[in-house]
């Protein structure tokens, strides 16, 4: 190993120290002094950009990547929009979440503070520079920012933005720490720094998370695939649910809470079927479905048992037709990732049904799964969708880059006062 990410990680943690002690009025003012400096220096954002996305095309990018990669002015804007928005937020450290006064007297509270010191392993999602720093420093964190080679010019313009800020309010500018080279030795040697990093979050490709998970030593928090469904029962609103499955399809494909999968009752595929694959076909998407699918609509290509676990991050989407909800139900706990389920469905008793047999990070009753998204849900931004059942799970925001420790407020009483004499 050669050092250098062990050294960016050591002034990180001193500068925690800084980000951690200072006032919420002054953490709200750096956030929204970042917000400004993406805004001031918008054209270096962009140039850099479009240098990553030239040299991305070349490589042979697919339009998956080149979309989360792609960087305009109302993506910076909406950037820009998301700091506000955490910035705003109530502060939560040092919030009393729980306070219970015991039989001997003692005060018993659970208390927020920070994680300490964020590493952000993420690929070619220049945003995640900005809302990952942003999320960090409003909890009281520092981060390391270790983003991939396709975006390394937006990242380090995006960077420089978040440090020019640090300076304006006087903060040391090692509290977001990019690692600039992205050499895969760096990410190792990243992940073995128990003394220095205390949660690394890989955000990016199933290759990404899998790697970062068998090479950590630090604690990780995965942020998997989406391979996310659509069922629609067999008492939904027709319209609605074509509504959710276009916007669930087609808005993004290439997002981890676009649509993979539709599984439709068969008491309403004749119906609902027909009209549904002639809107996804209008919108380019390929459909690929099981023999009840396809007796229905012989255009449908046959789908094959992997296209049923895949997340295709384009417009390709499989489908299936089921007996019954507790069928739909158990296709989704086969092939599902934890991310995001939709049901369509006018029955509650039904919704209800499937919301308490769902484990996913999200389940959407008449909602697209596009709203899993920490700025949709009231995050102001999102560091990651966990998908691991630890502190956190579902999008991410500043509360969740917080831990709970115990506060005990006494008058002297002892665990085992001394025997009377």
């Amino acid at each position: 190993m050669s050092g250098y990410v062990r050294q960016l990680a050591l002034a990180a943690r001193a500068a925690q120290a800084a980000v951690a002690a200072c006032d919420a009025a002054t953490r709200r003012a750096l956030i929204v002094a970042m917000a400004a400096q993406l805004e001031a220096r918008l054209d270096v954002v962009l140039r850099a950009n479009a240098d990553d996305l030239r040299r991305a095309a070349t490589a042979g990018a697919g339009k998956a990547v080149l979309d989360r990669l792609l960087l305009d002015a109302g993506r910076v804007r909406g950037m820009a929009a998301a700091l506000r928005e955490v910035a705003a937020q109530p502060d939560p450290l040092g919030a009393i979440t729980r306070s219970e006064r015991r039989p001997n007297g003692i005060m018993v509270e659970r208390q927020r503070i920070p994680l300490g010191l964020v590493a952000m392993i993420y690929e070619a999602r220049p945003n995640v520079t900005a809302e990952a720093a942003a999320l960090c420093l409003k909890a009281g964190n520092a981060v390391l920012l270790r983003g991939g080679s396709e975006a390394a010019a937006s990242n380090a313009a995006i960077a420089a933005c978040l440090h020019a800020a640090l300076r304006d309010v006087g903060m040391p500018e090692a509290a977001v720490s990019l690692v600039a080279d992205t050499a895969r030795e760096h990410v190792l040697e990243l992940l073995q720094l128990t003394d220095l990093v205390d949660l690394a979050i890989p955000r990016g490709g199933e290759s990404l998370i899998r790697f970062v998970a068998e090479h950590a030593r630090v604690p990780v928090i995965k942020h998997y695939k989406g391979v996310c469904h659509l069922y629609v029962d067999r008492a939904a609103d027709i319209g609605t649910a074509i509504g959710l499955l276009i916007d669930g399809k087609v808005s993004r494909p290439g997002v981890c809470n676009a649509l993979e999968t539709l599984l439709v009752h068969r008491d309403i595929a004749e119906e609902f079927l027909p009209p549904a694959l002639a809107e996804l076909r209008a919108h380019a998407v390929e459909v690929r479905g099981d023999a009840r699918t396809r007796a229905i609509d012989a255009g449908v290509l046959p789908a094959t048992e992997a296209d049923y676990a895949a997340e295709f991050l384009d417009l390709v989407i499989a489908v299936r037709v089921v007996d019954s909800l507790d069928q739909a139900i158990a296709h989704i706990r086969q092939y599902g990732s934890d991310h995001t389920e939709v049901i369509a469905t006018a029955d509650p008793v039904a919704a209800d049904a499937f919301v308490r047999a769902i484990r996913s990070s999200a389940v959407m009753v008449n909602a697209s799964s596009r709203f899993n998204d920490g700025g949709q849900l009231g995050l102001g931004a999102e560091i990651g969708i966990s998908t691991t059942r630890l502190h956190a799970y579902g999008p991410m925001g500043a509360e969740s880059l917080t831990i709970e420790r115990f506060v005990v407020r006494g008058e002297g009483q002892l665990r085992q006062p001394p025997a009377a004499t």
